[in-house]
């Protein structure tokens, strides 16, 4: 897991051959603005969507990792709290492993829990179980999704 803010995103392009683009798509956006939906940004193995709905309390938050995609997170506008444990220390799963839609829930708590603030983000990989969109009233969220 990386967090940090998009001003700093360049430091990370070179962890993966999708990320220059990733964050240069990002970096395009205004982020105050951004519509809810789905925006293609180069083929199916890089695109991204923003929601908002109703944040979760850290009890009802859905606790979810991937196998084939990394996620980049981005807080658009006002803050977000996330929680986090590393794959290796969660161990009951709410479910069996959902391929279409490349989702492993998980019935375990975040070990660690912090906040993003607008314009910053955060990276998951599929080694990071994550709980996204806790908080009071309406979230919105971008998710770029960046397959391995």
């Amino acid at each position: 897991m990386i967090i940090d803010s998009l001003t700093n995103a360049e430091r990370y392009a070179q962890l993966h051959p999708r990320f220059a683009k990733a964050f240069e798509w990002i970096k395009n956006q205004n982020l105050e603005t951004i519509e809810v939906g789905k925006y293609p940004i180069d083929g199916p193995e890089l695109h991204a969507s923003v929601s908002q709905k109703d944040g979760y309390t850290r009890d009802t938050a859905k606790f979810e990792c991937h196998n084939n995609w990394i996620d980049i997170q981005v807080c658009p506008t006002g803050k977000e709290q996330q929680g986090w444990t590393a794959r290796e220390r969660v161990t009951t799963p709410a479910g069996e492993y959902n391929a279409e839609k490349d989702v492993t829930f998980f019935t375990d708590k975040p070990e660690t829990y912090f906040t993003l603030q607008a314009g910053q983000f955060v990276i998951y990989w599929p080694e990071d179980v994550h709980a996204p969109q806790i908080g009071e009233g309406p979230i919105k969220k971008l998710v770029v999704k960046v397959k391995i």
